[in-house]
């Protein structure tokens, strides 16, 4: 009896030992694998972001947590909201292309640990490159043209990826490109473009022949047509040049930088021929443009469209004031470049200190044929002191020796004016009068060494110290009539905004377009296709 009662005990006690053997079996197969998953992950994960350690950090700190593949509804969330914009790249006028890779890869996905690492890896790459590019732009500007200076956005890949996990993702990749209204009126202004082009192409080219109110027969029914394609007038079929077309020819004149005379001459039939095609390239660059000055924008600041040939004192968004302005010609060493810096104050009466460019290049070789040549300008030594110049020889210098200074001192024909803005820069370049007033009324207005000249310097002095004064013209015309050099402080610095858009979008919403005046705008293109726009964007 006792026996069997052991021989029951042992039974029962091996059939639990056995039992606990396979569930601390069946529990060490799984641990190790997951552990081997774990592991694979890593490594292929590690293989896709390798180099990057602000990226292999983030992982790091979050145990390797994976970010988009995971499952639940937040990383389902953070899936859909990154293939959505990757397809929807082109929107931004950015080639999917240069992402489309890595949506084929999570449609193959297989349940090997380093695949999905690796797929991981390559979704985390994907999505910071597009976030870089449609944040901050698909270029490096100074590659492009040695004269754009720009600071671009910065992204902290690490920050970035800890906001995907902690914010809702949608919200995260809206934040991304420009908030501007200026880049989000460009991107509508291209799908507009765009769906002209494939349902409503603007028809044949106008013949270069002058029409103005009262001409009739066909040519101005084909500038009808021409105007009423691109939006500028009501269905109409008449075959005379009425004051409702001369009207319309006049708004798009102005939105296109031409004198708005309402007339059809060579300039304005040459704009009206522009293909859709031109007008795109021209909208999308001033996109990637847009996203090269990516950042926190002032209330008040101070913009200079080169193309323009305007200068605009914008405050809370809106025009406070507008000059026309001549900027530098379209030759080496004289086109104005791009940047950004801060006004901070201007001078009453300047003194021109000729650059010393200027002075090699222009007055020495004057000066070595008729040394009274520019007698308005004063000589000086490399101490400040002035030189008599019938005691110095021109002809015994070039330009690599030649070691005196020009001037010119205060006075009503000083090649700056009555006044001049200063944005310490070291590019030399700053905003001022000019007694040359008769190039404010032309068309084209690219005639300075680099400088910008200002129609309107006095009432943009008076724009600029009014926050500061109960009477800046009054302020101003003491200092000025008193004949001496003055500066006046700004004690608000505006920053100041030196750019060039051939697309250019106003502040009341419309899109103009103005001539690529350096060619720099065709660069940037160029370099666009380069990096695989055309291959999508650009054909809709």
């Amino acid at each position: 009896m006792v026996g069997q009662q052991l021989e029951q005990i042992k039974r029962s006690f091996f059939i639990k030992l056995g039992f606990l053997c396979v569930i601390f079996f069946i529990f060490f197969t799984q641990s190790l694998r997951a552990e081997l998953t774990d592991f694979a992950f890593k490594l292929g994960l590690l293989e896709k972001v390798a180099g990057e350690k602000a990226v292999e950090d983030f992982y790091q700190n979050r145990n390797f947590r994976p970010v988009w593949i995971g499952q639940g509804p937040a990383a389902t969330e953070r899936r859909t909201a990154l293939f959505t914009a990757l397809e929807q790249a082109d929107l931004h006028a950015l080639p999917k292309r240069r992402y489309r890779a890595d949506l084929r890869l999570f449609k193959k996905r297989g349940q090997d640990g380093r695949q999905l690492g690796i797929l991981e890896g390559q979704l985390t790459m994907a999505f910071l490159r597009y976030a870089k590019d449609v944040h901050a732009g698909l270029l490096n500007p100074s590659k492009v043209d040695e004269l754009i200076f720009r600071k671009l956005p910065r992204i902290n890949p690490s920050e970035l990826l800890q906001r995907v996990v902690s914010e809702p993702a949608k919200a995260v990749f809206n934040s991304l490109p420009p908030q501007s209204d200026a880049y989000k009126n460009l991107m509508k202004a291209r799908q507009k473009l765009l769906k002209a082009r494939l349902n409503a192409p603007w028809g044949p080219v106008l013949l270069d022949e002058r029409l103005a109110k009262g001409a009739e027969g066909d040519r101005v029914v084909q500038l009808r047509d021409r105007l009423i394609s691109q939006g500028y007038l009501k269905h109409t079929a008449s075959a005379r040049f009425d004051g409702d077309l001369r009207l319309a020819l006049q708004r798009f004149q102005k939105d296109h930088g031409l004198s708005p005379d309402g007339i059809a001459g060579s300039n304005t039939i040459a704009e009206l021929n522009v293909p859709i095609s031109q007008r795109l390239q021209s909208i999308e660059v001033a996109m990637e443009r847009e996203r090269w000055i990516n950042h926190p924008q002032q209330n008040r600041q101070i913009v200079v469209n080169l193309t323009d040939y305007t200068v605009k004192l914008i405050e809370n968004g809106t025009v406070k004031f507008q000059t026309r302005s001549v900027v530098g010609a379209d030759i080496d060493d004289q086109r104005s470049p791009e940047f950004s810096d801060v006004m901070e104050y201007m001078v009453i009466n300047p003194t021109w200190n000729v650059p010393k460019s200027i002075t090699l290049n222009e007055y020495l070789p004057e000066l070595q044929e008729d040394p009274s040549a520019h007698s308005y300008l004063t000589l000086y030594d490399q101490d400040g002191q002035v030189v008599d110049r019938d005691f110095v020889d021109f002809l015994a210098y070039d330009q690599d020796s030649f070691p005196y200074d020009l001037k010119q001192l205060p006075s009503q024909t000083n090649a700056l004016g009555l006044v001049k803005f200063m944005l310490p820069n070291p590019h030399n370049i700053y905003l001022h009068d000019t007694p040359s007033k008769a190039l404010f009324a032309k068309e084209t207005r690219a005639f300075s060494h680099g400088c910008i000249r200002l129609h309107q310097p006095f009432d943009f002095a008076f724009e600029l110290l009014s926050d500061q004064s109960y009477d800046p013209v009054g302020d101003f015309f003491r200092l000025l009539d008193a004949g001496k050099e003055a500066s006046i402080i700004l004690k608000n610095p505006v920053p100041v905004h030196i750019i060039y858009r051939t697309a250019v979008a106003e502040y009341d919403g419309r899109i103009g377009f103005r001539r690529d005046i350096y060619g720099r705008d065709a660069r940037i293109f160029e370099a666009l296709r380069m990096a695989g726009l055309a291959l999508e964007a650009t054909q809709g």
